[in-house]
């Protein structure tokens, strides 16, 4: 291979395997690939001066951002720009491909907005890797800030007559759900074996035992652990204690300090830091100045964002958090003591390997030059894009 067109990133540290390495990264520009060192000069050199460079970050759930919701849909066109206005947010807070979560809506929402939602790129922002189903499979008694009224049980309600034909399940990467439910295993089974969709256990009240039965049968992740599910009890350790059975599932947890305490944070990245994914949960005022903003078809009431907590105003009641990814790795290194290049894998290499990429999420040669680079405390600098600059501080 020729290297006219390779960029070579130098005098920095590479982050790899939750490790800071002294190294360079070579990025043939005409792929936008990570290659192996070359022979002869490279085309262009930059200089890293110190910093760290990182596969950029992958978030797997946000239900929406910079005032975008993911349920509100008028129009194909207005979608896709609210959909590039979230892609081109997302990259300042270090974040190179995401998923669209779509929280549990009525069938015909499901419909209109899964096709919408296939994996797609958006040139200068994060790449659209398809949509996280939270629901309709819920428990009731564990809806969080969803619409218990349009739950459903696995038993009456199928895949196809809830999402729609191929060109909603073909969107849809993800989907989490209540094991506990009357046939979930056979819903587990027909969303991993049938549509190779990852299935993921939250909103629930199951125990222990039937969380083991769901990972049987496919499940391989948990959802927001302790946030929607029993609480973690000496006797009755409920879907957390999953976290450190043999069958070793992923898990993510939010590390904002309004869903979970600092040291719950630390308890769980403890318990396996090579399965802890850290996700933001986001609503629709992350990336958006504090104030009051208007309430929706989901939350009908106005809606007060103060830093990262938004309340219904005038209550107490949490919404949800508006925190960002890059704070999320920032939190973790904080409160768990780990290094910043721990906590950075559980958002890069442990998604990619739950979600079965082998395409990004790891700086290694064929992959792609999705890339952020942070300072010492984990800080956005720049991120890039298939080797080109999309953001810079």
């Amino acid at each position: 291979m020729g290297t006219s067109n390779i960029k070579a990133f130098v005098n920095g540290r590479i982050c790899r395997n939750g490790r800071l390495d002294d190294d360079s990264l070579f990025v043939d520009l005409d792929q936008g690939r990570i290659v192996h060192e070359q022979q002869g000069k490279p085309s262009e050199v930059y200089d890293l001066k110190g910093r760290i460079i990182a596969s950029a970050f992958l978030e797997l759930q946000t239900n929406s951002c910079a005032g975008v919701h993911f349920t509100h849909f008028h129009d194909p066109q207005s979608y896709q720009e609210s959909l590039r206005k979230v892609s081109e947010y997302l990259v300042t807070t270090g974040v190179g491909s995401f998923w669209a979560t779509v929280p549990t809506v009525s069938k015909e929402v499901f419909q209109e907005v899964l096709p919408q939602l296939k994996p797609q790129p958006f040139g200068t922002g994060a790449e659209l890797l398809g949509a996280h189903c939270e629901g309709p499979w819920l428990n009731p008694i564990k809806k969080g800030a969803h619409d218990a009224t349009l739950m459903q049980t696995p038993d009456l309600a199928s895949t196809e007559e809830i999402y729609g034909g191929h060109a909603s399940t073909s969107s849809v990467r993800m989907v989490t759900l209540a094991p506990e439910l009357q046939g979930s295993s056979t819903l587990i089974k027909s969303l991993t074996n049938d549509h190779g969709i990852i299935v993921s256990l939250g909103h629930s009240s199951a125990d222990y035992d039937t969380g083991i039965a769901a990972l049987k049968a496919g499940a391989k992740t948990l959802t927001h652990v302790f946030n929607a599910m029993n609480p973690l009890n000496h006797r009755l350790p409920g879907l957390a204690g999953l976290m450190s059975s043999p069958g070793s599932p992923y898990y993510s947890i939010i590390p904002d300090g309004i869903h979970l305490h600092p040291a719950t944070v630390t308890l769980a990245y403890r318990t396996n830091p090579q399965r802890c994914i850290l996700i933001t949960d986001s609503i629709e005022m992350a990336g958006m100045p504090d104030g009051v903003y208007p309430g929706h078809a989901q939350i009908p009431h106005p809606q007060r964002k103060e830093g990262n907590k938004v309340t219904i105003d005038g209550t107490d009641t949490l919404i949800g958090s508006c925190i960002s990814l890059d704070e999320c790795v920032r939190n973790l290194k904080r409160w768990s003591g780990c290094s910043l290049a721990e906590a950075i894998r559980c958002v890069t290499e442990n998604v990619a390997n739950l979600m079965g990429l082998n395409d990004r999420g790891v700086l290694e040669p064929g992959r792609r030059a999705d890339l952020v680079v942070l300072d010492e405390q984990g800080n956005v600098q720049e991120t890039w894009i298939r080797g080109v600059k999309v953001y810079e501080h």
